[in-house]
């Protein structure tokens, strides 16, 4: 029988959290993608005798690998492409002070600044500014081969053969990603329609899921595609697949509410209808939907024969089509758009900041320290001080731990393995590691990462296992600089910002009760996109609380205290949705003076959290007609307001 251990001995609850392997499925298509962009680069190298040439290629495909994460093809071009790009000018710079002393400290510190404030913009400036950085520090502290354009025309190459590779199925799948996606909204929908009459926390859970579900799938049908709005059919026969399921899921908090089970044929119906969308079926659909006796079973089943209708509809008007998101601009004005705000953002300067002060740190040190190939200890820094990647708290302490196992594999690779033809297999066993690994978490995709680049390196260098011992060594000081200069001496990382986040969600929600219910309420389009922007901005509040909760005393036991109040507020917006789906279905709507008492309660109650510190009492007046529409909605700010006082 296993033996508890001791008390003393017991792992803190956010270790184990940092350390805990998160599910994920197998992408076997990237890791065959991984294994052969990153393994031909290298055999061509070495059979033309040039396996230098081979191994910058192959790290740059590395950044293709690790750019490589979009489902639908037409988004994988900008997302593996727009990094590629960036890491050419990033190589070319870097080469150009190689050697140059202070000078390379000066102008690595300035591509620090600019990588760190273009990573605020979005997912693809984030890795594009990942891949400028990590480029530059390589090409400053390796010297590159042949003329000054050979170095970005090998990368550039590595990481393009990636996108070929990744675009060769597009002739037979085009369509399938963004297909499945929305398909697992449905499936998601109909769990949730499922757990409706469930445990609350089986409520929660299945809720948390399918606005994960919609986030991801407008994502996809939506992203970069401003271009096709208009034009694809089955782009705009997708979206407005999306836009019908919306209904369903914006019943469902009012089927929770009234507290009766729905019958089994409601949520079997959804997965019928998710399984139509994946098979692009346009044929008729016949749902065994049960006749509704309830205003909650008739918002249900009107929505879902709404849907049924869109799903089997062949033909689809894209003038039509309301994007619950709200349309995209177009690319120049977006592009304007976000250097304007880069340019006066507050928080991409402090993060830009952030970084070039532990560029500058580092690359100094190692300027006034002998390090053989310095480089590594920027390139630590440049993965680790990465917040739109995780805790930097979290990141330093996997990176560490990721670097050790990576070295365990690099050590018996560089001390059992003959070096030449023998790398070619290796690298095609090590390759695919890393987009195997790298959904696991950030140590699993260090430990994949490192014995790749020394075996590279080592490409390069030829020091075998002499690189082990200062890359580890490297790596400890490169995290060591990014907890006390881009973590330690910055409050706003270790200060859990709830109280603003909570806050603007509750501010947000009396807006929404008033958009729905007052006397100047929008129009259905705009309250759709009301509702739909609540529930992003609440399961990015969940992320980055779940981000917090993994960092080590006071913040994560912080961030522990207030998670109950996040879920509180998840709620209050249910109550919201439901409570306008009844009034759609027949109930009677709540009187002026309610509305505007409720949105006052809301606001008394985002003023108290964005003003605590500390949990404390929230005061509001919770008097109301029982039988209103509104009632859920007060109870859970009462719910919210016991939460929120001292125990």
């Amino acid at each position: 029988m296993p033996r508890e251990l001791p008390i003393g001995l017991t792992p803190p609850d956010w270790l184990v959290r940092n350390l805990r392997s998160q599910p994920a499925p197998v992408n076997r298509p990237a890791m065959i993608r991984a294994a052969v962009a990153m393994t031909l680069p290298l055999a061509i190298g070495l059979a033309v005798d040039r396996p230098f040439y081979g191994a910058l290629a192959s790290m740059g495909a590395l950044n293709g690998v690790i750019s490589d994460t979009a489902a639908a093809y037409r988004v994988r071009i900008p997302t593996i492409a727009i990094p590629q790009l960036f890491g050419a000018a990033g190589i070319t710079l870097g080469a150009l002070v190689f050697g140059r002393g202070w000078i390379a400290v000066a102008v690595l510190t300035g591509v620090a600044l600019v990588s760190g404030m273009i990573s605020t913009i979005g997912a693809v400036a984030s890795a594009a500014g990942l891949v400028l950085l990590l480029t530059c520090v390589v090409g400053a502290g390796l010297p590159m081969p042949g003329e000054w354009w050979l170095a970005p025309l090998l990368m550039s190459g590595g990481g393009l053969l990636v996108l070929a590779l990744a675009l060769l199925a597009w002739p037979l799948r085009s369509g399938v990603p963004e297909r499945t996606a929305v398909a697992d909204t449905y499936r998601k929908a109909a769990d949730l329609l499922t757990a409706v009459c469930g445990g609350t926390q089986a409520y929660d859970d299945a809720r948390h899921a399918v606005t994960q579900s919609l986030n991801q799938s407008y994502d996809i049908v939506l992203a970069h595609r401003a271009r096709h709005h208009g034009r694809s059919p089955e782009l705009s026969r997708l979206l407005a697949q999306l836009n019908a399921i919306t209904p369903v899921v914006e019943a469902a908090p009012a089927a929770h509410v009234s507290g009766t089970p729905l019958p089994p044929e409601v949520p079997e119906a959804a997965r019928h209808l998710a399984s139509a969308v994946a098979t692009g079926y346009t044929g008729p659909i016949g749902l065994e939907l049960p006749a509704p006796a309830t205003e909650t079973a008739r918002a249900v089943d009107h929505a879902l024969r709404h849907a049924a209708e869109v799903v089997a509809g062949p033909d689809v008007d894209p003038r039509g089509i309301d994007d619950r998101l709200g349309r995209p601009a177009a690319l120049r004005i977006r592009t304007a758009r976000a250097a304007r705000n880069v340019a006066l953002s507050a928080a991409s300067w402090r993060y830009g900041l952030r970084l070039a002060l532990c560029i500058g740190l580092a690359q100094t040190l190692v300027s006034i320290i002998p390090v053989p190939r310095s480089y590594w200890v920027a390139l630590t820094i440049t993965f680790v001080l990465k917040p739109d990647f995780g805790s930097v708290f979290s990141r330093a302490l996997l990176r560490a731990l990721g670097t050790v196992a990576g070295l365990v594999i690099a050590a018996a690779v560089l001390s059992q393995v003959p070096r030449g033809w023998w790398d070619v297999p290796v690298m095609l066993v090590l390759a695919p590691l890393i987009p195997g690994l790298t959904p696991r978490g950030y140590g699993y995709q260090t430990a994949a990462i490192t014995p790749v680049i020394l075996l590279l390196s080592d490409v390069l260098n030829r020091q075998g296992t002499g690189l082990l011992l200062p890359r580890l060594a490297d790596s400890l000081l490169g995290c060591a600089i990014a907890l006390v200069a881009g973590y330690l001496l910055w409050p706003e990382s270790w200060h859990t910002r709830v109280g603003d986040r909570l806050a603007g969600a509750v501010d947000d929600t009396a807006r929404y009760v008033e958009a729905a219910f007052g006397p100047t309420a929008v129009d259905p389009s705009a309250r759709a996109r009301m509702r739909r922007r609540l529930y992003r901005d609440l399961s990015a509040i969940r992320t980055e609380f779940q981000r917090a909760l993994t960092e080590p005393p006071p913040t994560g036991r912080r961030a522990a205290a207030w998670w109950p109040l996040v879920v509180a507020v998840e709620r209050i917006v249910d109550a919201t949705t439901a409570a306008g789906v009844r009034v759609r279905h027949g109930a009677a709507p709540p009187s002026a003076a309610e509305v505007t008492q409720v949105a006052l309660q809301l606001r008394e109650l985002a003023e108290g959290v964005r003003e605590a510190e500390t949990l404390y009492e929230v005061r509001t007046d919770l008097t109301g007609p029982s039988g209103s529409v509104l009632e859920p909605l007060r109870q859970e700010v009462g719910t919210a307001r016991a939460i929120a006082s001292p125990r």
